[in-house]
């Protein structure tokens, strides 16, 4: 869903999930920079220490000041907070960008405006749950500004060729996750399909 030669990456987060979506989208993307902002700054400054430390010398890793400065002219934007109300706003946000909003899993809780959900092409990993869950989606809805039909598709649907990420170089791309049980044990079997063709692991009696 990114544009291939997307290369600055913003994370609003500094928790577990800043720190595995760091180290997945660094293996799809060639990253120029990457801006983090918490609201601690003590968090924000370590990991972007960590992150500094992990990546190749070539990547630029900076702890931003405020939400705005760190997702200003990115084009890769993971949003990993237990926000309640929105930490990023349309305006904000260049064309061309993509989302990936991982936060915020009930329906009273947002990461985004209204007007950002409403001009993005959005994918969800399960439309039952995100029109039932995801208070980014839910909230808006609520207000009038989008219906059940704004999700383009499932992040299935995408993966098998049956609806498009992106539709254009200056489209805004938003994947909203709520993250599925079925996720899960699909990582977890490939895992173990793998270790076992590379003689890893041992057998554990249960």
């Amino acid at each position: 869903m990114a544009r291939p030669e997307a290369s600055t990456l913003a994370i609003l987060g500094s928790g577990v999930q800043a720190r595995s979506h760091l180290e997945a989208l660094a293996l799809v993307r060639e990253l120029r920079e990457v801006r983090i902002y918490s609201p601690t700054r003590e968090h924000r400054e370590r990991f972007a220490r960590e992150a500094a430390g992990r990546l190749d010398g070539r990547t630029i890793v900076r702890a931003v000041e405020s939400a705005a400065e760190a997702v200003r002219g990115s084009d890769l934007i993971a949003l990993v907070t237990s926000s309640r109300a929105p930490v990023v706003e349309r305006s904000w946000i260049a064309e061309g960008a993509h989302i990936c909003a991982v936060g915020a899993c009930r329906p009273d809780m947002r990461e985004m405006d209204s007007a950002l959900v409403a001009d993005a092409r959005l994918v969800v990993d399960s439309r039952e749950a995100a029109l039932a869950e995801a208070g980014d989606i839910v909230i808006p809805m609520a207000e009038g500004r989008i219906g059940p039909d704004h999700i383009a598709g499932e992040l299935g649907d995408v993966l098998a060729g049956r609806v498009a990420g992106r539709t254009s170089p200056r489209e805004i791309t938003l994947f909203k996750s709520l993250g599925l049980a079925i996720e899960d044990v699909a990582a977890a079997d490939l895992a173990h399909r793998r270790a076992v063709a590379a003689g890893l692991g041992r057998d554990v009696p249960m």
